[in-house]
């Protein structure tokens, strides 16, 4: 069943055709009256991962291609790449959506070079905004620089020796190559070493995920691309999805559209590729290979923490998928 909010945002949209839909996110911005999808901070099951800590729940989730619970987080997920290189480069992270900038600044506590895209200019003057705060706090134990949540800006921060990250925030469309040129060093013919979908595939109609799914392969990065002739595998580039909504029925529309893990599961099978739906528009699981260019699940997992609306009569719904390059797998 949708929430309030979402079947509002939904008719937000609903007779503005496709070419349309980034004003109409822009409008919202604008306005800043009306921000669901703005919780005030990371998701916490981001900021457990990005910690080397997350932990699964013990409750069985119903979510259609959900993993089993068995209680345990560390044998459910694998490392996200290290915040330095080999060659001495900081990894880079693309965070599309990234809305007022809470994740873009929980990666660069990190130690790594953040990037926050956004299509609307409200959005990304609001993210800027936020960033310019947090920079001009005075010290490791001002509140705005510790973090919203539970100080996560500042526990990341202790946790390294390599000191913050940079902060950007880019406009553009995703699809598009005109922000990538704002990307330090990307004339080097490197990729992101990770990308993290929050809220942004499930913003898209449904008629764009292979679109989704095809950009986001050509802007991971490739082991070949590193500038070093022996790549670690634990330098492999990563997508990290919070796959949200889960629960929600595929009848009801969007945004946001309903996302439960056998979406992503078919679209990165053959990036590019139109997926099935049934007679309900939930999407069909099939046994189709993986293509030559698929990103292969390694890891998947139903966090203990989320968003509150995530959880659902006390069971949490969304879902952590981390993703690597078939060909580095």
């Amino acid at each position: 069943m949708a929430s309030q909010n979402q079947d509002r945002l939904r008719t937000h949209f609903a007779d503005a055709p496709v070419s349309s839909h980034n004003d109409r996110w822009d409008d919202l911005w604008k306005e800043g009256t009306f921000l669901p999808w703005d919780r005030g901070y990371a998701n916490p099951a981001l900021i457990d991962l990005l910690q080397r800590r997350p932990s699964t729940s013990p409750d069985a989730n119903p979510s259609p291609g959900a993993p089993p619970s068995n209680g345990s987080g560390a044998d459910n997920y694998t490392s996200i790449p290290s915040t330095i290189k080999a060659d001495g480069t900081r990894c880079r992270v693309l965070i599309p959506g990234c809305g007022k900038g809470y994740d873009i600044v929980l990666f660069a506590a990190h130690g790594y070079d953040a990037y926050g895209l956004e299509v609307s200019s409200h959005a990304a003057n609001a993210a800027k905004k936020y960033i310019d705060a947090i920079q001009k706090s005075e010290g490791l134990d001002s509140k705005d620089r510790e973090g919203p949540l539970e100080g996560e800006y500042l526990a990341a921060s202790s946790s390294h020796k390599v000191g913050y990250g940079s902060m950007n925030v880019l406009l553009g469309d995703y699809f598009s190559d005109e922000w990538l040129k704002e990307v330090q060093g990307w004339n080097l013919g490197e990729g992101f070493d990770i990308i993290y979908d929050n809220t942004f595939l499930c913003a898209l109609p449904p008629f764009l995920r292979p679109k989704w799914a095809s950009r986001t392969v050509s802007l991971l990065r490739h082991r070949t691309d590193l500038n070093t002739t022996q790549p670690s595998p634990s330098e492999d580039a990563l997508l990290v999805c919070l796959e949200f909504p889960t629960h929600k029925p595929a009848a009801s529309a969007g945004p946001p559209w309903s996302l439960p893990p056998t979406v992503h599961a078919e679209l990165l099978k053959q990036p590019g590729e139109e997926i099935s739906y049934d007679d309900k528009g939930v999407v069909v699981e099939t046994d189709r290979p993986d293509a030559d260019n698929a990103l292969v699940r390694v890891a998947h997992y139903t966090p203990r923490r989320t968003h509150t609306v995530g959880v659902v009569n006390g069971i949490v719904r969304d879902c952590v998928s981390l993703w690597r390059h078939k060909s580095e797998v």
